[in-house]
């Protein structure tokens, strides 16, 4: 089973839950509650059983879930290769129209050439890739605007 992010958002604030009461809360093994407890998740106190306040859980979970976020500085895209926001080679993105205002940012990875994606405002391009080329590309036609949907549609049936 993969492994899966954690919605701190289920916890109560005003709840104090004991570990398998939050285990079932979140969804997770009873396991990794104690290993969280390990990592700085602090109990209520040092009785048995053990109890967690909710608000303090719910703190505890969104620092670890912010603690991991990388975010791209402007010129800079994600890429999953190398983990590490990373400057497109040769200074060259692509931008793929989508629906509305908002499209994709594709670029080759400059260290590893790993192809990277990003979703990018259309008028907010400026500001996330300063001082590089960017190359607007026309978007994909639907197959409702295409000459003719079928190339089967005028042979007869056998």
């Amino acid at each position: 089973m993969p492994a899966r992010r954690v919605n701190p958002y289920r916890v109560k604030l005003h709840r104090d839950y004991a570990v398998q009461e939050l285990a079932e809360c979140l969804g997770v093994h009873k396991n990794t509650v104690r290993h969280w407890q390990g990592d700085g998740l602090k109990a209520i106190d040092g009785n048995r059983p053990t109890m967690f306040n909710g608000k303090a859980t719910r703190a505890f979970l969104l620092a670890r879930q912010t603690s991991r976020k990388r975010p791209c500085p402007p010129g800079t895209i994600y890429c999953f290769k190398c983990r590490e926001p990373r400057a497109p080679a040769l200074g060259m993105v692509e931008f793929i129209p989508g629906k509305g205002n908002t499209g994709n940012l594709t670029a080759l990875c400059e260290t590893c050439g790993t192809m990277m994606h990003r979703r990018a405002n259309e008028a907010k391009i400026g500001t996330i890739m300063p001082r590089l080329t960017v190359q607007f590309r026309q978007a994909p036609s639907r197959l409702i605007e295409r000459a003719s949907p079928s190339l089967n549609c005028g042979k007869p049936k056998d």
